[in-house]
């Protein structure tokens, strides 16, 4: 059993891995449906309240509140499943419940992107409201994303996975961790081991001969 969580700021290529975890019927748990779903049970548009709403549910139920409403999903995900994506963690205290929930089958995967790629991407997803339309600017949104402890959480993961490239260089790293594992993952260029799992990362040696 393996839940794999990923974070990154918005426009990092977050749904992207998800689209690949799909494509290989793993199953996703997006958390940021937990916040789509409040705004429309109380009649509002997720598309401009997305942010209000994330901060109103952690102010009302503690701030690993997300992370809790999706551990049922998860859990009957894995009864079917031996691997889970999680999409969407944004604080340190969301990653120390899934530690708590999950132990070491939990493995966190940090997405990064150029800020430029990432403010293009968001304009074209057009899933959120824009600037101009009312919603958030990308400053405003890495702003909202690091004051929920996204930082925090980011320094915590496992792995990184750089989405620098083309989309489908991003999408072969992110398939290549999700089918060969982390150490098969870990020789692929723009994938970085941290933490735990860079300390038990074999030493490279050098031929002084």
């Amino acid at each position: 059993m393996t839940v794999i969580g990923t974070v990154g700021l918005p426009g990092s290529g977050k749904s992207e891995a998800a689209t690949v975890a799909s494509e290989l019927d793993i199953p996703v748990v997006i958390m940021g449906d937990v916040i789509r779903q409040a705004c429309r049970d109380r009649g509002l548009d997720p598309a401009t309240h997305h942010g209000e709403m994330a901060r109103t549910l952690r102010e009302e139920n503690g701030p690993d509140a997300i992370a809790q409403e999706s551990l049922p999903r998860i859990r009957e995900h894995l009864e079917d499943s031996d691997t889970v994506l999680v999409d969407g963690i944004r604080s340190d205290v969301e990653v120390e419940r899934f530690v708590e929930a999950f132990g070491d089958e939990f493995l966190l995967v940090e997405i990064t992107a150029p800020d430029e790629e990432r403010a293009e991407r968001l304009d074209l997803r057009g899933r959120d409201a824009s600037a101009a339309e009312g919603g958030e600017s990308i400053e405003e949104r890495d702003e909202r994303e690091l004051g929920f402890g996204m930082g925090e959480a980011m320094a915590m993961a496992d792995l990184t996975v750089h989405n620098d490239g083309t989309l489908e260089t991003f999408h072969e790293r992110v398939r290549t961790l999700l089918t060969e594992g982390v150490d098969a993952a870990t020789d692929v260029e723009g994938i970085e081991a941290k933490g735990a799992i860079e300390a038990n990362q074999p030493a490279e040696h050098t031929d002084n001969a």
